[in-house]
């Protein structure tokens, strides 16, 4: 509508200020900090927020897991009581121990001074089973008889005794004659001793 036809008179509102800057809707340049912030904001927030998530997810996941993949403390020492149990329980209640038996030592056999000994003279000198049997029966002997031996004469003097039984009357008998020879042999001894006197016997 032009002025012209505009049948209303001019008022307060249609006077025009002396400037010429816009007015209305028309608003002042913004500052340099005004349009930077919300980048700034968006810059340092949101990094923030994203930490926080990682970390919160990251502590939840170590919780339920049981921290790093590595059986906690009250993991282990569960597992050692059944160690424990299957050391305890491997040998079977009531079963007896069995100790280790030692076979004990034989006695020797004492020395029977009444042992039957035969003292047989197998040199030509007469009168060495006398002497011998005397030595005897300073020694303890009780039973002994005298005679020339008829066999082969062995190299030095001998003690013949007839069984293990009388191992140790014969050594004994050996040691009152100054023998050292002792020999186990049934067949010369018979069942009691025989000492058969060589050339090297000295009474």
């Amino acid at each position: 509508m032009s002025k012209a036809r505009y049948p209303y008179p001019d008022d307060e509102f249609d006077a025009v200020d002396a400037h010429a800057a816009p007015r209305g809707v028309h608003r002042r340049a913004r500052s340099f900090w005004t349009r930077a912030w919300p980048f700034l904001l968006v810059i340092v927030l949101f990094p923030a927020i994203a930490f926080g998530i990682v970390t919160l997810l990251t502590r939840a996941d170590i919780g339920l897991s049981g921290g790093s993949g590595l059986p906690s403390a009250g993991a282990s020492s569960a597992t050692e009581p059944s160690a424990t149990a299957t050391a305890t329980t491997s040998a079977a209640p009531g079963t007896p121990t069995t100790s280790p038996t030692t076979t004990p030592a034989p006695t020797p056999s004492p020395v029977d001074l009444r042992t039957a000994v035969a003292v047989d003279n197998a040199t030509k000198t007469s009168g060495l089973a006398a002497k011998a049997a005397a030595a005897l029966r300073t020694a303890g002997f009780t039973t002994i008889t005298t005679g020339n031996y008829t066999g082969t004469a062995p190299a030095t003097s001998t003690v013949y005794y007839a069984s293990a039984k009388l191992a140790a009357t014969a050594r004994a008998a050996a040691a009152a004659l100054k023998i050292t020879t002792v020999t186990l042999d049934p067949a010369k001894a018979g069942s009691t001793i025989v000492v058969v006197l060589a050339k090297d016997y000295t009474p």
